[in-house]
């Protein structure tokens, strides 16, 4: 049976996601998060798109993804792709990298865009990683509130949902309900 094509409309806002193959690592290092993150920046110049957040777990992704005038599948293709031979040829490994398919799910209105990021930059402490969400490097929340820029990030949309104090108010939204 061929696979269901995905649909897609320019200016579609997903969240997408991507698995290590059989749950393993996708990142060992720091240097295998970076190049992820330059081949992310390199598909932004080449694909045009608004990537409004992200976090990078040990063998998995989270995009919050805006698209423009490409189709998503180009775009994860294209980072994945080379990932996948960058990552085998620094290990010596053959086969599959990611698991299957990315998943992508369509956001729908803006109180679904909020969660999305909000489930985003939670990941690591979800995973008892941190304690501290800030702390977490490989995510786009401590662009947020450290008014760190991160050229990766479009922050404006986010943001814009909290006219006032809006780093402090998106910061409480993130972290509301945590045990310290």
């Amino acid at each position: 049976m061929a696979r269901k094509r995905r649909e897609w409309i320019p200016g579609d806002t997903l969240h997408i996601t991507s698995r290590g193959n059989r749950k393993e690592e996708l990142f060992y290092d720091d240097e295998d998060r970076y190049f992820y993150l330059a081949l992310l920046a390199k598909a932004k110049k080449k694909y045009p798109f608004y990537l409004h957040s992200y976090c990078l777990m040990n063998n998995h992704i989270h995009l919050l993804l805006e698209t423009t005038h490409t189709p998503p599948g180009k775009i994860i293709h294209t980072t994945h792709t080379s990932y996948a031979r960058y990552f085998n040829n620094r290990y010596n490994l053959v086969g599959h990298v990611f698991q299957g398919r990315y998943v992508s799910k369509r956001i729908m209105d803006a109180a679904h865009f909020l969660y999305v990021s909000r489930y985003i930059h939670r990941n690591p402490l979800e995973a008892n990683i941190v304690s501290d969400l800030s702390s977490y490097f490989w995510s786009s929340y401590p662009s947020y509130i450290n008014g760190k820029e991160d050229p990766l990030v479009t922050k404006e949309k986010i943001l814009q949902f909290y006219p006032l104090d809006s780093i402090n108010n998106y910061r409480y939204y993130v972290e509301a309900q945590l045990d310290y």
